[in-house]
């Protein structure tokens, strides 16, 4: 392991997973700044820029993870994927960690992962080599016509890999009743809710 390899982060915290497969889970979360995908949405504006954050160490980060009882690492952004992640997911390996990624999965896959959430975004699309190591995908519904877009990506990724629709937070008021109804009609897929939003944790 090459302990002077740094990462851009944004923030380390240690919380609840409040979306997807892993909801309610404590995780230790690390958000690495850097994003070259610009949602409108976006709730974590301030990770964009990789200048604007300090270069942790490999060691620093862990280091901090080892700090929780939970033994599952969440990496964020941002867009993750714009680091080679290799040397981070070994390092957590080594201390115990589950690793999971959460990515648009616009950049070449790297790390050596336990759970991938792939959330594909119009803004700049997933490539195709991302879609089947996804374990879950997770469509962010902002208008209308999202659930249709989602069924494009439901159909390139692994037949195991669990589907979900997540209304956008400031929509989520005309967006979930449309979710629902649309989870109702087919069930393959699942509501995510926000649920880190809704109990206000991180």
């Amino acid at each position: 392991m090459n302990s002077s390899t740094t990462y851009p982060v944004m923030e380390m915290f240690y919380s609840l997973q409040g979306e997807g497969y892993h909801q309610g889970k404590a995780a230790f979360f690390i958000r690495l700044a850097g994003c070259n995908v610009g949602c409108v949405w976006c709730d974590v504006k301030d990770s964009w820029d990789a200048s604007k954050h300090p270069q942790l160490s490999v060691d620093d980060i862990v280091h901090a993870a080892l700090a929780h009882p939970s033994k599952i690492a969440i990496v964020t952004g941002g867009e993750p994927l714009l680091h080679s992640l290799d040397t981070l997911t070994t390092a957590l390996h080594h201390a115990g960690f589950q690793t999971h990624l959460e990515t648009s999965g616009s950049s070449p896959l790297s790390g050596n992962w336990d759970w991938i959430c792939l959330s594909p975004k119009k803004f700049k699309a997933p490539l195709s080599d991302c879609l089947p190591s996804a374990s879950e995908l997770k469509v962010v519904v902002f208008n209308n016509s999202d659930m249709e877009w989602a069924e494009t990506y439901a159909a390139q990724v692994s037949p195991k890999c669990k589907l979900y629709l997540q209304p956008e937070w400031d929509k989520a008021d005309t967006m979930t009743p449309l979710a629902i109804d649309y989870i109702k009609a087919n069930p393959k897929w699942e509501l995510s809710a926000q649920l880190h939003k809704y109990i206000q944790v991180p």
